[in-house]
């Protein structure tokens, strides 16, 4: 649960400038170098972070499946094989927003390679960080 109108949430997980703010966890030590983001139905994203520990930039790519403005978005996670879709819904409730994210991945074996990963691991810190972006929004 998030205290800011669905809108409002919306708008950080779909522009770049605020996606830049909050999407990378501090604790990872990676830093966000830059995020296109054509946020429609066919769209596509690219971020692209740097590593301490990796001489090359790592992109995350994907795919817009759903965009319904406010409420509903649905990407693919096309970084590497057995990436899951994930789907993240935002729902007001008096002025607040309930966010439900679901990661669906292919098989067992692509979510089992995702918690060995870590990568699942960073949504708390992400949500955390997200929270206090939107103390700073209007």
């Amino acid at each position: 649960m998030f205290d800011a109108p669905a809108r409002i949430v919306f708008d950080a997980w779909t522009k770049p400038d605020l996606l830049m703010r909050w999407w990378a966890p501090k604790s990872f030590g990676i830093t966000f170098l830059s995020c296109d983001a054509d946020v429609r139905p066919g769209g596509t994203y690219k971020f692209v972070f740097a590593h301490p520990e990796s001489e090359q930039p790592m992109a995350f790519v994907g795919r817009y499946l759903e965009v319904e403005p406010h409420s509903r978005l649905v990407w693919t996670n096309e970084e590497s094989d057995g990436g899951p879709v994930t789907t993240v819904t935002f729902e007001e409730r008096d002025g607040k927003t309930h966010l439900t994210l679901l990661d669906l991945y292919p098989s067992k074996e692509a979510l089992d390679e995702a918690r060995a990963s870590g990568s699942v691991s960073a949504y708390p810190e992400q949500f955390d960080e997200l929270d206090a972006l939107l103390k700073t929004l209007d």
